[in-house]
C-alpha cells in the first residue's frame, strides 16, 4: 500500500487547453490493460525535456533527444508501458522511429514532431506494430479531460495513479498546470525510472523550456530515490501551450512569471514525492534534510548516502532506532575533511546525536516512537557552513524483493 497517497480525483485535474489525450489497450505486454497513451499538442505549444543520465539509455530516449534538437516543434507524444525498448540496439531505434512515422502520418505532421516514450521490461523487442495499430483509436478518443486516465495508462509497478493540478495568476490571467508521472522502483535521480509530463496553458518562450524542464526536475524528480538504481528510460517533458491569452513569458522577472514557475514546481514536487510514497513495498515516507554544509552539493551527497543505505532503510522498515547506521552513512558519504565532532542528528523532534556522539538526553524509546511513524524526517547538521538540501526516500520491506523477483513473470 502506498504511504499516505490517494488516487487522484479526475474532476480536480484541470484540463489544459491545447493538449488532448487518448488512452487505449494495445496488448504491448499484457492483455486487458490500457498501455498506450497519446498526447496531441497544438502548434502553439513550446516543449522542453530532460532525460536519464544512464549512458545505456533506451531507444526512445535517443529519438526524443534527436527530435527535440531538430527544433521543429512537438505535436504528439506517444507512450507505451510494458516494454522499455532499451538494450535493443539499432532494431530498437528502428521500431521507435517507425512508431513516430505512423503517428506523424496519421496527424499529417513531420516524424520529428513526435516524441516516443517507453517504460517496462528491458532487452525485449518492442511490439511496435501493436502500438501503431492502436494510434487511430487513440486519436479518436483524445480529449482534454483525460489526465486521470493517462496517469493510470502509464503505470507499471505503480499501485496508484499519480496526477496533480495547480493554478496561478499571470498578468491578471488564471493559468492552469497539470502533471502526471509513473514510477515505483528502479528510482534514483539523474533521473529515475519514471515518466513525467507537466503541461500548462501559459505562454512561455521556446528558448526557456529546456532550462525550465531542468530546473523543475532538479527541484523534484532529482531529489527522490527508492533503491538507488538509475533507469535507462527516464523522461520528463514540460509543455506550455500558450492558450491562456497572456503575453508570452520571455524572462522570469516578468509579472506573474515566478508564480507560474512556483506552481509548476509544486506540481512536479508532488509527483516526485508520490513516486516515493508508492515505492515498491514502501511502508514509510522519509525526508532526509542535511544542513550546515559548505555547499548544496555536499549536503545532497550526504543525504543520498543515508537515503541509499539498505541498512538504514531496513531499520526504518523494522521501526528499529539503530541510528548508528545513519551516522555511518554520513561518514562514508565521501567528504574527506568532515569533522565528526561537529555533527548533530535529529529524528523529527528528537535530538539523537550531538557533536558526533550520543546526546545525553536521548532515550531509545523516543527514537522508536518516531521510527514507528509513517512519515519521518531525518535531519543532519554538518556544522561546516550554511548550505542545505533535501531528498525524499522510503524504507525497504520484504515486498520490495518480492515485487522485483516476480517482475517479469
Amino acid at each position: 500500500m502506498p504511504v499516505n497517497l490517494l488516487p487522484p480525483v479526475a474532476a480536480a485535474l484541470h484540463p489544459i487547453d491545447g493538449v488532448r489525450i487518448g488512452v487505449v489497450q494495445a496488448g504491448v505486454r499484457k492483455a486487458g490493460r490500457k498501455d498506450v497513451t497519446l498526447l496531441l499538442i497544438e502548434p502553439s505549444a513550446s516543449v522542453g525535456g530532460v532525460f536519464t543520465q544512464n549512458r545505456f539509455c533506451a531507444a526512445p530516449v535517443q529519438v526524443c533527444r534527436e527530435h527535440l534538437a531538430a527544433g521543429h516543434g512537438v505535436r504528439a507524444i506517444i507512450v507505451n508501458t510494458g516494454n522499455a525498448n532499451a538494450g535493443t540496439g539499432e532494431d530498437g531505434l528502428m521500431r521507435a522511429r517507425a512508431t513516430c512515422i505512423a503517428v506523424a502520418q496519421a496527424l499529417e505532421v513531420a516524424p520529428e514532431q513526435v516524441l516516443p516514450l517507453s517504460t517496462g521490461v528491458i532487452m525485449e523487442p518492442l511490439p511496435h506494430q501493436r502500438i501503431i495499430d492502436a494510434v487511430p483509436q487513440a486519436i479518436a478518443l483524445a480529449r482534454a479531460d483525460a489526465w486521470g486516465e493517462a496517469a493510470e495508462g502509464i503505470m507499471t509497478t505503480d499501485t496508484v495513479p499519480k496526477a496533480f493540478s495547480a493554478q496561478a495568476q499571470v498578468q491578471g490571467v488564471t493559468v492552469s498546470v497539470t502533471g502526471i508521472s509513473k514510477g515505483a522502483g528502479m528510482i534514483r535521480p539523474n533521473m529515475a525510472t519514471m515518466l513525467g509530463f507537466l503541461a500548462t496553458d501559459a505562454a512561455i518562450a521556446p528558448e526557456l523550456m529546456r532550462d525550465l524542464a531542468f530546473e523543475l526536475s532538479e527541484g523534484s524528480f532529482n531529489r527522490v530515490t527508492v533503491d538507488g538504481d538509475t533507469s535507462t528510460n527516464d523522461s520528463f517533458l514540460v509543455i506550455a501551450t500558450g492558450r491562456a491569452g497572456h503575453a508570452p513569458i520571455t524572462d522570469w522577472a516578468q509579472p506573474g512569471a515566478m508564480a507560474l514557475k512556483n506552481a509548476m514546481l509544486d506540481v512536479a514536487r508532488q509527483l516526485a514525492q508520490a513516486i516515493v510514497r508508492d515505492g515498491e513495498g514502501a511502508t514509510k515516507f522519509i525526508t532526509v534534510r542535511v544542513e550546515g554544509g559548505r555547499d548544496a552539493l555536499e549536503c545532497r551527497q550526504v543525504a543520498y548516502a543515508i537515503a541509499h543505505s539498505p541498512l538504514v532503510k531496513t531499520a526504518f522498515y523494522a521501526s528499529d532506532p539503530n541510528l548508528g547506521r545513519i551516522l555511518a552513512a554520513v561518514g562514508y558519504a565521501g567528504i574527506p575533511d568532515l569533522d565528526q565532532t561537529r555533527i548533530d542528528l535529529y529524528l523529527d523532534d528528537v535530538h539523537v546525536a550531538r557533536q558526533g556522539g550520543r546526546h545525553p538526553d536521548y532515550r531509545e524509546e523516543d527514537g522508536q516512537r518516531v521510527m514507528k511513524q509513517t512519515e519521518i524526517t531525518v535531519r543532519v547538521v554538518l556544522g561546516r557552513g550554511t548550505a542545505t538540501d533535501t531528498v525524499w526516500t522510503c524504507d525497504f520491506s520484504h515486498d520490495y524483493v518480492s515485487i522485483n523477483a516476480d517482475y517479469r513473470s
